[in-house]
């Protein structure tokens, strides 16, 4: 049973909320190339900086499909404490304001009021993605599989710290 309580709230923290967790600038260039069909579909959140809107959240997914208006279908779900716990999900529409720039999408839990969701890195066969926004507070590692080598994970670290996040603040997400 879909609860959208929880993810609702996170959504609406996400608009209205920042951290100073993250005080030195980070580089959030995007990706310059986004292929929006091979986008679509589930990803698992390998890991993220945490808040309060997905605090001891576990087993999180991220699932985008197409619309035929060429809007995106988000659904975001995970698991309170355990992958046991209780299942809490959110529902959100996305788009891409400029074409020019196709890394940089805005996501809308309500009406009017978009959050930057800005794709900084993509594995060329879509395996991977690293997620975040204008804001250096928000961060996530997304991958297609529910595990992710250690190899990868570290490439993945490396690129993050390149950019200046602050990568000792990612909390890594049991899936």
């Amino acid at each position: 049973m879909k609860k959208p309580g929880t993810l609702l709230m996170m959504a609406l923290l996400f608009f209205g909320c920042t951290s100073n967790s993250q005080k030195m600038p980070v580089d959030v260039t995007t990706v310059k190339k986004l292929e929006v069909e091979k986008y679509m579909g589930t990803w698992y959140e390998i890991a993220r900086f945490d808040h309060r809107f997905e605090h001891r959240l576990t087993g999180v997914t991220a699932t985008y499909s197409l619309l035929p208006n060429g809007k995106i279908q988000v659904v975001n779900a995970g698991y309170k404490d355990s992958l046991q716990g209780k299942y809490t999900s959110a529902n959100a529409k996305a788009k891409l304001p400029n074409p020019a720039e196709p890394g940089k999408l805005k996501v809308y839990f309500v009406p009017f009021f978009g959050a930057d969701y800005f794709v900084l890195d993509l594995d060329p066969d879509y395996q991977w993605a690293l997620v975040g926004s204008s804001s250096p507070n928000y961060l996530w590692i997304l991958s297609r599989n529910k595990d992710m080598d250690t190899e990868t994970y570290q490439m993945l670290l490396n690129k993050l710290k390149a950019r200046g996040y602050a990568i000792e603040q990612l909390i890594k997400v049991i899936q």
